[in-house]
């Protein structure tokens, strides 16, 4: 029986009933984003670097060191925290780069940590509104066997940077109820999960579902089998969580919702989990 807190998240924003088979919500000008994620990045002393090339397309890192000292990270116990941030990887999922836009042009950052962010990894594909980029590949099924450009790129990115104490990646689910969260955490350290999914239910409806994509949920979480190795293929998150960090979250909007309301729920996401002390 539903809970009088998610029924009252269900009557305050409502589903838009548009996603029949796949996403049919909402589109965007990526171009016109990314422009604006540069500009923004720019204007409050954000490194960036074009790791490649697709078409037009640049595909963006960003990096911000914490406040008081270059961008070299630092090898004392004492360094800042590090975390990373991605979005877009699934092209009919725009409320990411969306999210990461607004989150720096608001430029709320706690200023104690090191930040790397990757606004947008399938540029190609937001274009088009489709999940896979233009050559039809699911960029997010690539980090085992690494086939597509885009990923080959980024992996080779990532594998110049230092490990990350966490990572967050941004989706949309344009199936869910609600919101959600996958955390995978290989060391038990602290969760996010819970911090996250309590910011997330005052802006956008909470999927409170007992199974959510075949994995069993308590409140929004997701706990999944964190052994990649079983999985013949692998997300973004598999490679972070084997190679960069020990404590991953996929922040999952529910794209059947209007778009403002999952940009809500992922800037509420991403602020609760870079403000916990760490």
């Amino acid at each position: 029986m539903r809970s009088l807190r998610s029924l009252r998240e269900t009557f305050r924003v409502q589903r838009l009933g548009k996603n029949l088979g796949s996403y049919f919500g909402e589109t965007i000008d990526i171009r016109a984003v990314l422009r604006d994620v540069e500009a923004a990045a720019h204007e409050h002393g954000w490194n960036s670097e074009a790791f490649h090339q697709t078409g037009d397309f640049k595909l963006l890192a960003l990096q911000r060191a914490a406040s008081g000292r270059d961008s070299e990270p630092l090898s004392s116990t004492h360094r800042a925290p590090r975390i990373y941030i991605s979005a877009g990887i699934h092209g009919d999922e725009p409320a990411g780069p969306l999210a990461i836009l607004r989150l720096l042009r608001e430029n709320q950052w706690p200023v104690n940590v090191d930040l790397w962010v990757c606004p947008c990894l399938n540029p190609t594909g937001v274009a088009l509104n489709r999940r896979e980029n233009d050559k039809g590949i699911d960029l997010n099924r690539q980090y085992l066997h690494l086939e597509a450009e885009e990923t080959r790129a980024h992996v080779a990115w990532l594998n110049r940077q230092p490990s990350f104490d966490f990572c967050l990646c941004l989706h949309e689910d344009w199936e869910s109820h609600g919101f959600y969260v996958y955390e995978l955490n290989l060391s038990e350290r602290p969760s996010l999960a819970e911090i996250i999914v309590e910011e997330v239910a005052k802006v956008c409806p909470v999927d409170r579902s007992e199974t959510i994509e075949g994995w069993p949920a308590q409140e929004g979480i997701i706990r999944p089998s964190a052994n990649p190795q079983s999985r013949p293929q692998w997300p973004e998150a598999f490679y972070l969580i084997t190679h960069k960090t020990r404590l991953s979250c996929t922040l999952e909007a529910p794209s059947d919702f209007p778009l403002a309301t999952r940009v809500n729920a992922l800037v509420a996401g991403v602020n609760a989990a870079v403000g916990v002390p760490r």
